[in-house]
């Protein structure tokens, strides 16, 4: 089912959001008067207390590319200094006290708390439908699924909270292995797909068994369990999605609602919006789009240069030429990131772009079923599932892999890296990716920041997981910092 987006109730002041507000594991204080004695008592309730899990997500998920993109060689650190620990992170230089790392853990895992609260009361109005109390935990076990997902990949094992912890409780709580996490995604992903309806059931901008389909591929493709990664991605194959025609339709305010989108996130302008649409713009703003841009990161010269200049991505990713808005000189060179641009669109502000956000759209399924062949012996399917992606790039087959230009392992993994990296560029792709086909090392040691200045890094071993914050060390007395860190 199709909906204009000021129908959805993403927009709604959430007045449950004090309920499960906490900064990090152990900190548990009250930020609300409301309790579970007021709350929680109506279906009206629980509505709002979904789109409160809805919402923590939704406000995670524009600066997840602090983590997931800044250590790469997609960008590079601005020369303005507006994120707290970005140098480090550029840098490979991960601290506990790094405040976005910080940031990325408390917002996360605020997010679980708010899904917990939530399935620890779905029994508790006498007015909620079977129906809709079902697919009420389908949606919140999806979504603790993704925040899980995402701090699995962020750090390795982490607390594993599912139940209401006191205070000692918490101050208590070992961290759980990597093992036990991926259970508890799969579980909450099995049971949100065997429960969630098919894909235009529900609205769009919400989760639907297609969305849970596609998350439980991807999860076993990090985990290496191809032959059951496949029955997931095929079932997704098979539900309707499809690529567009055109790469630059893929993030576009004319056409947000389309068939290669599998999880969206929903904004408005100006109402509920996000800063990604600016973050990479330059600082003087853009002509036509923007009179102030975020200029957090800049766009490294490293990927800049992987585009063939066939290549229609390119030119949807990065515009090249640059001049100040309000004057008439003529263009410069000038090169910025400029995926998610558009118009109309407020600079610096937090709620400035109505841009819909793809969490998983079809490409990343198609490159994923790729991966998934190759490492079940099918070279030829692999070489098929990228060139889909391939293809449309493009806009013809000159440009076609086959299988033989998979020569070993190790060629395969470059090449399927590279398609990622063109097509999923600054989608929370890039760091994950490296890391788990064991790349980060080799890719991250040497990068090209500009034309002129070329940097060598030193990634280690233990960078694959991010410290866990200090703030966590200190108040716990049972968590152990990852190998590497200072405790």
């Amino acid at each position: 089912m199709k909906m204009n987006k000021r129908s959805l109730i993403f927009a709604m002041i959430l007045l449950v959001v004090g309920l499960t507000a906490c900064d990090g594991v152990t900190d548990l204080s009250p930020e609300s008067s409301l309790t579970e004695s007021n709350f929680y008592q109506t279906g009206e309730d629980m509505e709002r207390a979904l789109v409160g899990v809805y919402s923590r997500y939704q406000a995670n998920y524009p600066r997840n590319w602090v983590l997931f993109e800044t250590p790469t060689d997609h960008i590079h650190k601005s020369e303005y200094d507006f994120l707290n620990g970005l140098l480090q992170l550029d840098q490979i230089a991960f601290h506990p006290s790094n405040g976005s790392i910080q940031s990325f853990w408390q917002n996360h895992f605020n997010g679980v708390f708010r899904a917990n609260a939530l399935l620890q009361n779905l029994d508790t109005p006498e007015n909620l439908p079977a129906a809709d109390r079902d697919r009420i935990e389908a949606e919140t076990r999806f979504l603790r699924a993704l925040f899980y997902f995402d701090l699995v990949r962020a750090f390795g094992g982490v607390p594993n909270v599912t139940d209401r912890l006191t205070i000692d409780e918490a101050k208590n709580l070992p961290r759980a292995s990597e093992e036990e996490i991926y259970n508890l995604i799969i579980d909450d992903l099995e049971f949100a797909h065997q429960t969630l309806p098919a894909p235009g059931g529900i609205e769009t901008g919400r989760a639907d068994r297609g969305a849970a389909a596609a998350l439980l591929g991807k999860v076993h493709v990090y985990l290496e369990n191809y032959d059951t990664a496949l029955t997931w991605l095929d079932e997704v194959e098979g539900l309707g999605y499809a690529l567009l025609d055109n790469f630059d339709e893929v993030y576009s305010l004319e056409n947000e609602d389309h068939e290669e989108g599998i999880f969206t996130l929903k904004y408005i302008l100006n109402d509920n919006g996000h800063i990604l649409s600016s973050d990479f713009l330059p600082y003087f703003g853009v002509e036509d789009y923007v009179d102030l841009g975020g200029q957090i990161a800049d766009l490294s010269w490293e990927f800049h240069q992987k585009f063939d200049e066939e290549d229609s991505r390119k030119d949807a990713t990065v515009t090249e030429y640059w001049r100040p808005p309000g004057t008439d000189g003529p263009l410069q060179w000038r090169p910025y990131p400029s995926k998610f641009m558009v118009s109309p669109m407020i600079g610096r502000n937090s709620n400035g772009s109505g841009l819909d956000l793809h969490v998983i759209r079809y490409a990343d399924v198609l490159l994923l079923k790729a991966e998934a062949l190759y490492f079940t012996g099918d070279t030829g399917g692999a070489a098929d599932y990228i060139n889909m992606v391939r293809e449309r790039a493009y806009g013809s087959s000159d440009f076609n892999y086959t299988d033989a230009d998979f020569t070993d392992d190790n060629t395969f993994i470059d090449l399927l890296l590279l398609e990622r990296s063109l097509e999923l560029a600054l989608e929370n792709e890039r760091w994950p990716d490296l890391v788990r086909l064991n790349k980060f090392i080799e890719v991250l040691t040497e990068i090209d920041r500009t034309q002129e200045l070329t940097v060598t890094l030193n990634p280690q071993e233990h960078h694959r997981y991010f410290p866990i914050p200090e703030r966590e060390m200190t108040e716990s007395d049972a968590m152990v910092q990852n190998p590497g860190y200072p405790n």
